[in-house]
């Protein structure tokens, strides 16, 4: 047996991680955006995280003498005044929208360009785009060039405190996983590995093209899209265990696929994220964040190898972590809806109807294809309850922390939506269950009791003397 046994797991996996850290020091986002053919540019050419209610100045520049030309050259009326618009006033507003063009300035620098010059404040955290146009028919205008423009929040005091508590929080949680795992019931259930195999499958390939489909159908915001992504690429929560236990499906085989789900996520969560989520980065205009991701990996292979070295070393205080696992699991779900509501109280702004129905697909979805999937297979049923749980109920507190140490602003904010829906809407299907089950006990046994009754009554002896 290896020395190191079995901190080499870890080791080697940290080993793999190197591979990812260099291409992210080879990795350059080049962005540039072309002139307008009537000479005119804006100065910056984009506006970067104008904090909600602050203004920033922006200048139109153009080339007076061209501009006039151009729409003379082309049978256009005479261009009087720039008008300047936001695609989505929600996002950004500017002002002053309509500058006369004898109102612009010579640009002292030996260009022979002039400028206006209009303020953009931001409203709302999201993207817009600002459009200079001007009238040139009764009926038309002229959209000269348009300009990018991202908003953000105020960073709080609050908001540092929920990033940083969710992360700690999911740091107990991998630290306890490494202390509860057994090894004698992996190797057990992993000998029969059907089960474990499904889960997996379910896990790691279904959700995670299942996630990718919902978002491209019902959301057109890129950086959403990515966060329901990201959700559906995690592995299962350690709140599957209290459902399956509750439900009465089978505890140990929930165990050991959350174990493996959880190893697992290290290794599948970064190569999704780079494989089929670069194809969302690019449509969001990201960087893939290589090093972020790659760092995001190893945080999460630390507190699991320090919960095993506990095991190990001290199984009293292993024993101790394994007993507040469960609660402090379901603790860490209502603390993320709850607080994450409470500290961003933006997210119902952000709360439509297609971001409630995608919380609502992923997580009902994968209890529907991870239970049809485990019944097609001619599983026990306390293996299909199990399966289906684990494949529904996502870890989305590791979904969150993934999302807010990897991405910039404001898409860190604006993808915490998805995960938030999805950890709300994941509970219903189980109470449903678990209401049916209550009640259809209650049925039976009332049943039983009324069938009793009827025998005692039929075995009673006669009142009436025989003849």
């Amino acid at each position: 047996m290896c020395p190191l046994w079995p901190f080499h797991i870890f080791i080697l996996y940290l080993g793999m991680l190197g591979p990812l850290l260099f291409a992210s020091f080879g990795v350059i986002g080049v962005a540039a955006e072309s002139m307008s053919s009537w000479g005119v540019s804006f100065e910056p050419e984009r506006v970067n995280q104008v904090k909600m209610g602050a203004s920033q100045v922006v200048d139109f520049k153009f080339n007076k003498t061209e501009v006039i030309g151009q729409a003379k050259l082309l049978g256009f009326d005479p261009i009087v005044e720039f008008e300047f618009h936001a695609s989505d006033p929600y996002i950004a507003y500017v002002t002053p929208v309509k500058i006369p063009l004898d109102h612009s300035v010579p640009i002292e620098d030996g260009s022979g360009l002039d400028r206006v010059s209009f303020n953009v404040t931001g409203n709302f955290l999201g993207y817009t785009e600002i459009c200079a146009t001007s009238q040139i028919s009764k009926n038309a205008s002229k959209v000269f060039q348009c300009m990018p423009v991202s908003v953000v929040r105020e960073s709080r005091v609050l908001d540092k405190a929920f990033t940083y508590s969710v992360a700690a929080l999911v740091t107990v949680i991998y630290v306890n996983m490494g202390a509860a795992l057994d090894m004698r019931t992996m190797k057990e259930t992993i000998q029969k590995p059907y089960g474990p195999a499904i889960g997996f499958m379910c896990q790691f390939i279904v959700m995670p093209l299942l996630s990718f489909g919902i978002a491209k159908l019902f959301i057109s915001v890129a950086a959403l899209q990515l966060g329901l992504f990201i959700t559906g690429c995690s592995p299962g929560g350690g709140a599957s265990n209290i459902w399956t236990l509750t439900l009465g499906g089978n505890l140990d085989l929930s165990i050991t696929m959350t174990t493996i789900s959880t190893l697992s996520a290290f290794i599948m969560m970064p190569l999704w994220m780079l494989t089929l989520g670069s194809t969302i980065f690019k449509d969001a205009n990201l960087t893939v964040p290589y090093s972020k991701i790659a760092t995001f990996a190893g945080c999460l292979v630390i507190p699991l190898a320090i919960g095993v070295g506990i095991q190990f070393k001290w199984p009293k205080v292993a024993k101790f972590l394994v007993r507040v696992l469960k609660p402090f699991a379901l603790f860490l779900i209502v603390f993320i809806v709850v607080f994450a509501v409470y500290t961003n109280l933006f997210l119902l702004q952000l709360l439509t109807w297609e971001i409630i129905l995608c919380g609502m697909l992923l997580p009902w979805l994968g209890y529907l294809v991870g239970g049809g999937l485990a019944v097609i297979l001619r599983r026990e049923w306390g293996d299909v309850i199990a399966i289906a749980i684990e494949t529904g109920v996502q870890n989305t507190g590791l979904s969150i922390f993934a999302l807010r140490f990897s991405l910039p602003q404001p898409e860190a904010d604006l993808t915490t939506v998805l995960p938030v829906a999805v950890a709300i809407m994941t509970p219903l299907v189980p109470t449903a269950v678990l209401v049916m089950q209550k009640l259809h006990n209650r049925i039976v046994r009332n049943a039983g009791f009324a069938l009793t009754l009827d025998k005692e009554d039929s075995i009673s002896p006669s009142l009436t003397p025989s003849v």
